[in-house]
């Protein structure tokens, strides 16, 4: 209907058919900003959600559980302090009930849920005698009938001691010449530390993240005086004995054919400006599921550019397991070909769905949560055992959750969330499922990140690096005990055995130094 039309055929006045059309023209804008409007809510309405699912993730990672469980229980933050609140309120209720004296049982149980002491800590014998060997009541003498055994666990705290080497001299009358037991070579000649306080200071330092000062309030609860100066000039001499090892690691590490990759920031003190910047410590991990022996080496660099990432693997040819970083982009071509973390495919709809249980993203983890049931059921299959599981079952579910995203896509409000979480997998899809083609491929980074976390713990109390000679040192000795952790050992008996053995060790049996699993 033409409203200005049918006003024409009535031969109105002038005057009435020009304010009619005014009008006409006005709601036409009218509809025209109300589109605009609708347009702009629509976007604000995306950038609002966002904006929210931003900001949940970063309360989450403040405030909440860092678990991406798909039912995560929320736990107290103060869940320690109720534990140790809880146990002073009952010893306190245990303090205002009198205690009646009770005959001993022929036999004391232990309590419930506690668990045995490790066997292979030493046993010290504490015996304990009754006051008289005679009865109490007739006076008779008492028979041994057996005996109640129970056991505590006690420590002694780091006992500093000194070793005093004894080299008698002998001489020969006949010859004149004078012999002595030679001083054996150390890693610093003519140095006050054994091995064993070397390792301590090491230990402390980089695997429990003790700054250098701590350590020497320590040793001065103990009134021995250990300067800071000779505690570092220590550390930087251990750093050197035990680069060989670490660059022989980088060698070994790069003999697998798949291996992980990652980085975490960490902070170097810029000399002259009383400020820090921002370094980068890379992480490589050897593949498991490949069945070499574990080996992680971290790598101290001054920035993230991907030049550092080709500079250390050379020419190195193999899988790599990396997540979406540019950074990485130009390694991948002919020779090293990408594997995706399914692990931050599944990070993307977690997101999604801790911030209002976004029904979608719930859909995807359930299908994402399958496919990690499979790995459960094939984490101890040999390699031909598993690939046979996930082509027959695996391989499925990829393609019924790749099938699912198709359809699902078109539907998505494009710069969503839910969108950005469905591009990520899609765009990299092949990547993705590299693993299910294969019997030793691993499905996510989470060994790689995993071998991290223990550092990105520890910058909370180091803070950051002195320089950037500090920074490769710690890298290079943090390389070495965290390999030996990954390989069962203990680090603090493998690096004292190693700084005994090192001054005298031929290069050609390095191998056998390495804290690796044969």
């Amino acid at each position: 209907m033409n409203l200005l039309a049918d006003l024409t055929q009535l031969q109105p006045s002038p005057a009435l058919l020009s304010g009619v059309a005014a009008m006409l023209r006005q709601v036409t804008t009218n509809e025209q900003q109300l589109q605009v409007q609708s347009a702009q809510i629509k976007y604000l309405e995306q950038k609002n959600k966002a904006l929210m699912l931003e900001l949940a993730h970063l309360k989450r990672m403040r405030f909440g559980s860092k678990s991406e469980a798909f039912t995560a229980d929320q736990r107290t933050l103060f869940e320690e302090d109720a534990v140790q609140d809880l146990a002073a309120v009952q010893a306190e209720l245990e303090a205002q009930v009198p205690k009646v004296p009770e005959p001993a049982p022929a036999r004391k149980r232990d309590r419930a849920g506690r668990q045995p002491l490790p066997p292979h800590l030493p046993r010290i014998e504490v015996r304990h005698e009754p006051a008289s060997c005679t009865c109490g009541h007739c006076q008779g003498p008492l028979v041994k009938i057996g005996e109640d055994v129970s056991e505590q666990l006690d420590i002694e705290p780091a006992r500093f001691f000194v070793v005093r080497n004894i080299r008698p001299q002998y001489a020969c009358r006949h010859c004149e010449t004078v012999q002595a037991a030679p001083v054996a070579p150390a890693i610093i000649d003519g140095g006050m530390a054994t091995p064993g306080l070397l390792t301590w200071v090491a230990i402390g330092k980089y695997l429990d993240h003790l700054p250098l000062y701590r350590l020497e309030q320590i040793a001065e609860r103990q009134q021995v005086p250990l300067a800071r100066s000779t505690l570092c000039e220590w550390i930087g001499r251990i750093g050197v004995a035990l680069q060989p090892l670490a660059d022989r690691l980088v060698e070994r590490l790069r003999e697998g054919s798949s291996l992980h990759a990652d980085e975490t920031p960490v902070q170097q003190l810029d000399p002259g400006s009383g400020k820090t910047k921002r370094a980068y410590l890379w992480a490589y991990r050897s593949n498991d599921l490949a069945g070499a022996a574990p080996m992680v080496v971290f790598d101290y660099q001054q920035s993230r550019s991907g030049k550092h990432a080709a500079a250390f693997l050379q020419d190195w040819c193999g899988l790599l397991m990396v997540d979406d970083y540019a950074g990485y982009k130009q390694l991948l071509g002919e020779n090293v070909v990408e594997q995706a973390c399914l692990a931050h495919a599944r990070r993307k709809f977690f997101e999604l769905h801790a911030n209002g249980g976004h029904p979608v993203a719930a859909e995807a983890l359930a299908r994402i949560g399958a496919l990690y049931a499979v790995e459960a059921r094939a984490r101890e299959l040999k390699p031909s055992e598993r690939y046979r599981l996930r082509q027959t079952q695996s391989l499925p579910i990829l393609q019924a959750l790749h099938d699912w995203l198709i359809s699902l896509r078109p539907n998505v409000a494009p710069g969503s969330g839910l969108a950005k979480a469905i591009d990520y997998l899609l765009r990299r899809w092949e990547a993705f499922t590299r693993y299910a083609h294969s019997g030793d491929l691993p499905i996510d980074n989470n060994a790689v990140e995993n071998a991290i976390r223990p550092i990105t713990l520890g910058k909370k109390n180091w803070l950051f690096t002195g320089s950037e000679r500090a920074g490769r040192r710690a890298a290079a000795i943090q390389s070495l005990l965290a390999t030996a952790k990954l390989n069962g050992l203990d680090p603090a008996a493998w690096l004292k055995d190693t700084l005994e053995k090192l001054p005298t060790w031929p290069n050609s049996r390095i191998d056998e130094l390495l804290p690796v699993r044969s």
